[in-house]
């Protein structure tokens, strides 16, 4: 880069403009803010308690069983297939700050209120807490006027911000923060034992609560065993920082959340011991580096290898089912028929297929920083730590996003970071230096790409170019109101039973009414996906037996044009049949029968 032209800045301090403002930074952020929750939901959350994704109605019933007085340690959902139910695993770690904050303000808003201003404003604080990080580790790297236009950033990603709307409680907004913390501790040119310790305590933290961004926490692992490869005794702290923080904090936390009774239990979907075996290599890593200590960049290279092989081989000796991924055991008709439909689950290239809008808005950002990052690292060699460590978290997540959707739920976390980047120096600003028309062309177009509402846009005016509906509207509308509390609480009045239903709508009867369900959409109840699958692709013999073998007492149905199953065609009452008995429910659109 060549050095600032005296004679411009010179004019450009005689006239400013707004663009050259320190008060446009801080306006954009305050604007991107606004405009995250300016949208109507939080007071309309706050008037009624409503969940649009069923991981988030699940996580709710959790919480509230706890508060009710559950076990810690019971993590069975006891109203999912009663009499034994279904054991859940996702953390109490997260059930906790939820329940304490419900029973804290019972007594002063009544516990009606108290759910819902939960439910409304744990996700707005945890998106504060993500700014404020976001804004704390920019401003050291790179001055605060680029960390403002990160936070501006971080407002206009959609895959970032759909994590924080209100009512998100689910996991995945706290895997980003915990995740994000690894990657501020990694790019500090300054590591040392503490940053180390807190990037491994964090990553544990982050396999404690789920395993998603297991493919994350292991580049984590790996930029700290290429650091003490490449530079020896200088990064050792922050290596050992990171490995013992990583393996201590992660048998910490799987004790904490885990009946003592499952401890020894290798289950492939959880922090257990499996991922305890993987994390401890780690840990055996670093205290052998420290006690042989070699000297050469080679010895170095060859200790991590074989102590890494070594453990890999043991971890497939050991666990050789998880080799397989979290989903050990599913039958392949509910994996064909449930589980490569489930929206997350599916390529990004078959969500943009299909509506090319959300695909491109959620994603496309992701792969343009990508590139970018990858750009910044060539030709910005005072940060390129930075973009080289901040370019493997975004790479590792568009990787899996290749795969499965749900790759870019914490990867999107790192976005910010290089869209901040690029707006700021895309500016012309007087203090900015000299850079060729070219590249500052790029760093426009690099700007506006990063911006997901561009890319929204796109993808709407394409949809209407090319007449795309994957779903007939009112489908999906009908569909969607079926969740709705208004249509689900008419069933309140029945009594207390069995409900067979739609997998996806198991955790919005347990969350809004007294009964118990069948099937939910989650993997270790094979009997419950079975059960529910009957119901929306079954025949009337299959739906029958699944009712007898759920002891279901009532039968629930979304009415569907489209659909030619039993079930759908007993809703439009195409078909009767002897063994089900209807019931009326007013002002639902929902159909329901008394199973005899």
């Amino acid at each position: 880069m060549m050095a600032p032209n005296s004679s411009l800045t010179a004019a450009r301090q005689t006239s400013p403009s707004l663009l050259d403002s320190p008060i446009l930074p801080w306006l954009l952020a305050a604007f991107g803010l606004f405009s995250v929750y300016a949208t109507g939901d939080l007071t309309t959350s706050l008037r009624a308690l409503h969940f649009s994704d069923s991981d988030d109605a699940m996580r709710f019933v959790q919480v509230r069983d706890l508060v009710a007085g559950q076990g810690w340690f019971d993590m069975i959902q006891h109203r999912f297939l009663p009499p034994t139910g279904v054991l859940s695993h996702w953390s109490r770690l997260l059930d906790a700050p939820l329940a304490a904050a419900i029973a804290i303000l019972t007594p002063l808003l009544g516990a009606p209120l108290a759910e819902r201003a939960t439910t409304v404003v744990w996700p707005v604080v945890l998106f504060l807490v993500y700014l404020l990080m976001l804004f704390r580790g920019m401003r050291g790297l790179f001055g605060p006027r680029t960390a403002l236009l990160g936070v501006f950033a971080a407002t206009q990603t959609a895959g970032l911000v759909m994590q924080f709307s209100p009512t998100r409680i689910d996991h995945h907004n706290v895997q980003i923060i915990l995740i994000f913390g690894v990657g501020v501790c990694l790019v500090q040119a300054e590591r040392t034992w503490r940053t180390g310790a807190i990037a491994g305590v964090l990553a544990a933290g982050s396999l404690a609560i789920g395993l998603e961004a297991l493919p994350l926490v292991a580049i984590a692992g790996l930029i700290a065993v290429v650091d003490w490869w490449h530079k020896g005794q200088p990064a050792m702290p922050a290596f050992r920082g990171f490995g013992l923080g990583l393996a201590g904090a992660s048998v910490a936390l799987f004790a904490i959340q885990t009946s003592p009774r499952l401890w020894g239990g290798s289950y492939c979907d959880a922090l257990s011991p499996p991922w305890l075996w993987l994390t401890g290599i780690g840990a055996v890593t670093t205290l052998a580096a420290a006690v042989i200590a070699p000297t050469r960049a080679l010895a170095r290279f060859g200790l991590a290898a074989n102590v890494g092989l070594a453990g890999v081989a043991g971890f497939a000796v050991l666990f050789p089912a998880c080799l397989r991924g979290p989903f050990t055991g599913m039958p392949e008709a509910v994996r064909l028929h449930w589980l490569d439909q489930v929206r997350e689950m599916q390529p990004i290239g078959t969500i943009i297929w299909a509506t090319p809008a959300e695909g491109l808005g959620v994603a496309a950002t992701l792969f343009v920083a990508v590139i970018a990052a990858a750009a910044l690292a060539v030709y910005d060699r005072a940060h390129r730590r930075i973009f080289v460590v901040t370019g493997l978290f975004l790479a590792v997540g568009a990787v899996q996003t290749c795969f499965q959707m749900r790759g870019l739920y914490v990867a999107s976390a790192f976005v910010p970071i290089i869209a901040g980047v690029c707006l700021d120096r895309a500016l012309p600003v007087s203090n900015a230096p000299r850079i060729g028309k070219a590249a500052k062309v790029a760093l426009v177009l690099a700007a506006l790409a990063l911006n997901a509402h561009i890319w929204l846009a796109g993808g709407r005016a394409g949809e209407q170019i090319l007449q795309k509906a994957s779903t007939p509207k009112d489908v999906q509308t009908q569909a969607d109101s079926c969740l709705e509390p208004a249509a689900i609480r008419p069933l309140e009045g029945l009594q207390p039973g069995v409900v067979l239903a739609a997998i996806d709508l198991g955790p919005f009867l347990l969350a809004y009414t007294h009964h118990s369900i069948a099937a939910a959409p989650y993997h270790r109840a094979f009997a419950g996906l079975i059960a529910g699958l009957a119901v929306t692709d079954g025949s009337e013999d299959e739906l029958r037996r699944q009712a007898e073998a759920t002891h279901a007492r009532y039968l629930v149905v979304c009415p569907d044009k489209e659909e030619k199953a039993f079930s759908a065609r007993l809703a439009r009452g195409e078909v009767t049949a002897d063994w089900l008995d209807p019931i009326l429910l007013n002002g639902t659109a929902l159909k329901a029968w008394r199973i005899r």
